[in-house]
């Protein structure tokens, strides 16, 4: 698929499915480009997305480079589909700092069910880019699973938590 395939629908589904990521909501990260096996995704310094010595946490980077992966894949997937990482290594080559941690993500592999996906995270200060991070990424595609939320699963798309009544005790 060349990138001037993708349709206008496609970017709108990845879009939306974007906004009901709770942990991308929490960090404040936000889609900055989506485009066929392309994804930016976007996150803005705050202290509380830092280890102990000020940087972004590595968990932020690997968070977004995660996400970012996972939607460029989602722009090759067809309609019915969701998707679900499968696993990824991540290798942390300086320490991400700047105002903004920036993760890019192409998708490598195209496969029917398995994406392969490369991601590099930068930190951004001053319009210029350091490299920081490179995730290597396997992205499944669920054919025949909405990504929609299932019907009974809560608003943040959870499954319901269902406990059994606590039995009394006799004394």
């Amino acid at each position: 698929m060349h990138e001037s395939d993708i349709n206008e629908a496609a970017l709108e589904r990845g879009r939306e499915s974007f906004s009901r990521q709770g942990l991308m909501t929490h960090l404040g990260a936000e889609v900055v480009a989506l485009r066929a096996g392309h994804c930016e995704i976007r996150v803005r310094y705050r202290k509380e997305l830092t280890q102990q010595h000020g940087y972004f946490h590595a968990g932020v980077g690997a968070a977004i480079a995660d996400s970012a992966a996972g939607y460029a894949a989602f722009t090759l997937m067809s309609a019915d589909s969701s998707v679900l990482t499968v696993e990824y290594k991540i290798n942390l080559l300086a320490p991400a700092q700047g105002d903004f941690l920036l993760a890019r993500a192409r998708v490598v592999r195209s496969g029917k069910t398995l994406k392969i996906c490369a991601t590099d995270v930068f930190g951004l200060k001053n319009g210029k880019e350091t490299l920081c991070a490179t995730m290597l990424s396997t992205i499944m595609a669920l054919a025949g699973h909405s990504d929609m939320p299932a019907a009974g699963t809560s608003k943040s798309g959870a499954a319901p938590v269902h406990t059994k009544p606590k039995k009394e005790r006799r004394r």
